[in-house]
Formats: C-alpha cells, sequence, structure tokens
C-alpha cells in the first residue's frame, strides 16, 4: 500500500470515529430535555401541596435529576473535546493526503517532463545529424565569402597636416615607427604604406582618389571644438569641421574600412564618419606625441598580423600600458550600425608577394 493510500484509509477511519462521537453525543444531549421536564414537574407539585413528605420527596426527585443533568452535561463537554481533537486530526490528515497528491502529481509531471525531454534529445539528435552536413557546408561557403570580401592587398593612407603657426609634432617619427611595426608583421607583405604631408583641404580627396585606400590615417593636431587641423597655402591653420570631413569620406573610395584620427580631440570626427565607414577611432582629449606614436604603430602592426581591428586596436591600448606611456584612456573606436569589429579583418592571410612600399 502506498503512502498515499494510506493516508486515505486513515482519513475514513477518523471520520467514522467523528461520527460515532457525534452519535453519542447527540443520544446524551437527547437525555437532558426529559431530566428539565421532570424538575419542572416536581417543582409544580411542591407548588400544589402543604404535605411536608411530598415535598421530601419531590425535593429528592429534583436532586437527583439535576445530578443526571450535570452528569449528563459533563459527559457532553467530554465528548465535545474528543470531537474537536478527532476533527484536529482529521484536517492533519486530509492535508498529508493533499500534500501526498501534490507529492505524486509533480512526480508524474516530473517524470512526464523527463520523458518528454529524452524524446526531444532524441529527436534533436536526430537533427543534428541530418542537419551537420549541410551547416558545415554552410559554413564553409561563408569562410570563403569572407575571404573573398578582404582585398589581397591593402593601402593605408597617411596624411599629415602640421601649420607654421601650431606646435611642431613628431610627425616623421609616427610615419617611421608605423612603418617599422607593419615591416615586422606577419603579412607585411599585404600592406601598402602612403603617406602626404602638409595636407590641405583640397587635397582629401585628390589623395584618396590616388591610392584607393583600406584605411585612412589623419595625424596631426585638432581642435577642443572638434575641427581637424589642416593648412592654408601660406602654411598657416585651417579648421575643418566633422561635418566636411565626413562629407569628404562619404564621396571617396568605397574601399574604405578604418579611419584613424590620431589628432587631439578627434572622438566627435569619429562618431561622424562611422555613418560611412565600417570603424573609426578618435581621441577624447588632448594626446602626447609620444601615445600617438606607439598607439598607431601597434594598431596597423596588429591588423598586419591578420587580427580584427577590435583585437588590433585592444592590442594598441595594451602596448601602451606596457610602455608604461600614459593616455590608455585616450583613443576610442566606434563601429557603424550592424558592424562586428571582432569579425572586420582587414588583411588577407592568405595574400602572397604583395610588395610592400
Amino acid at each position: 500500500m502506498s503512502q498515499l493510500d494510506t493516508y486515505r484509509s486513515s482519513v475514513i477511519r477518523k471520520r467514522e470515529e467523528i461520527a460515532r462521537l457525534t452519535s453519542d453525543l447527540s443520544k446524551e444531549q437527547a437525555k437532558i430535555p426529559p431530566l428539565q421536564k421532570k424538575i419542572n414537574a416536581a417543582n409544580d407539585s411542591i407548588k400544589r401541596t402543604k404535605s411536608d413528605s411530598v415535598i421530601k420527596s419531590k425535593l429528592r426527585e429534583i436532586e437527583q435529576a439535576q445530578k443526571s443533568i450535570a452528569d449528563t452535561n459533563k459527559r457532553c463537554v467530554d465528548l465535545q473535546k474528543k470531537i474537536a481533537q478527532k476533527d484536529k486530526e482529521l484536517s492533519d490528515l486530509e492535508k498529508k493526503v493533499r500534500q501526498e497528491e501534490d507529492r505524486e502529481r509533480k512526480k508524474k509531471e516530473e517524470e512526464e517532463k523527463r520523458r518528454a525531454h529524452e524524446s526531444a534529445q532524441q529527436m534533436a539528435s536526430v537533427e543534428r545529424t541530418l542537419r551537420e552536413h549541410s551547416i558545415a557546408q554552410l559554413q564553409m561557403q561563408e569562410d570563403i565569402e569572407r575571404l573573398k570580401a578582404i582585398p589581397e592587398k591593402i593601402t593605408i593612407l597617411f596624411m599629415a597636416s602640421n601649420p607654421l603657426d601650431t606646435t611642431r609634432l613628431r610627425l616623421d617619427e609616427e610615419v617611421r615607427s608605423i612603418q617599422e611595426k607593419i615591416r615586422s608583421s606577419e603579412y607585411r607583405d599585404s600592406i601598402i604604406f602612403e603617406s602626404r604631408w602638409a595636407m590641405r583641404s583640397s587635397d582629401i580627396l585628390q589623395a584618396i582618389n590616388e591610392t584607393n585606400p583600406t584605411i585612412i590615417h589623419f595625424s596631426g593636431h585638432g581642435a577642443d571644438t572638434g575641427e581637424i587641423v589642416l593648412q592654408n597655402p601660406d602654411g598657416s591653420a585651417r579648421l575643418v569641421s566633422k561635418e566636411a570631413i565626413a562629407a569628404a569620406i562619404s564621396t571617396a573610395s568605397d574601399t574604405v574600412r578604418l579611419v584613424t584620427f590620431n589628432a587631439c580631440f578627434s572622438e566627435e570626427q569619429a562618431k561622424s564618419v562611422v555613418a560611412f565607414v565600417d570603424a573609426a577611432i578618435g581621441m577624447n582629449d588632448s594626446i602626447p606625441d609620444d601615445t600617438a606614436c606607439v598607439f598607431a604603430a601597434q594598431l596597423y602592426s596588429s591588423i598586419g598580423f591578420g587580427f580584427s581591428v577590435e583585437k588590433a586596436f585592444r592590442q594598441a591600448i595594451a602596448e601602451l600600458l606596457l610602455e608604461g606611456i600614459s593616455g590608455d584612456n585616450i583613443p576610442q573606436l566606434y563601429a557603424k550600425d550592424g558592424v562586428d569589429l571582432t569579425d572586420l579583418v582587414l588583411v588577407d592571410p592568405e595574400a602572397k608577394e604583395v610588395p610592400y612600399r
């Protein structure tokens, strides 16, 4: 017999006990009205008679009836207590029945879930087996398409400007550092490095059209209002707005994937151009020369090892920390909506014998 059956049998017995006690209580309570009637009759007799012997006899009858009523009331109280106790025991048993029913129901539900889960796993296993071949083919096709999207070689267009009326920057040192790092990278033959100096606003589109770059690198001064500092024909400074730079990029080569503004306060420029290119880097503050050189050199070195733009950026930040150079929090990387920078690889590891210039 299960535990639930045991509890249910106990409930039935307890109800039978309560029924017997209730019946006994009713029988005892039924004894009281006749005794009370007998008392009332005796009292009436006493009122009508003057005989002492009759009075004494009736008083004895009253006393005996009252004693019987008291005894009966006591038995009723005892029965009521027993009924109350049995009611409590019955309530406890009924609670156990409900709990055991819930437990068995949950157990059955769990068993059904387990069987359903096992069945689903078996079906899923069959479906996985059927899909494995087609998934592998799709993955292979995606990898092929991704590699096709990576050019056999890329061009980094370095555009520098340091007007005569601005603080002198070590732009030549930045170029030297970038070139040395690229030469040391694994896929250096996949990278063409082009530089343009003393850039004027009118030179930007010309340089882009000539080189058809994958990466554009602006190096020079930036204004704290967000403009890039280029120069006039006489060598003086000229501020170019982020809107103008964004407009130039939007109409330039469709091969541009990354734009780096290695200039002070150029974060807003980066935010503007990611509407037209996959990724952009800008500076959220004034950036020291050594920070700019080390950051840019490591960025393009990591790209030259075939790493994603996201990983290359993180390695460039890490290089600043390793060199103990301040400003690791200044460069900021932004992505075009829908572009995952962890998948954005600019150098094709399969490209061979592409001349480095």
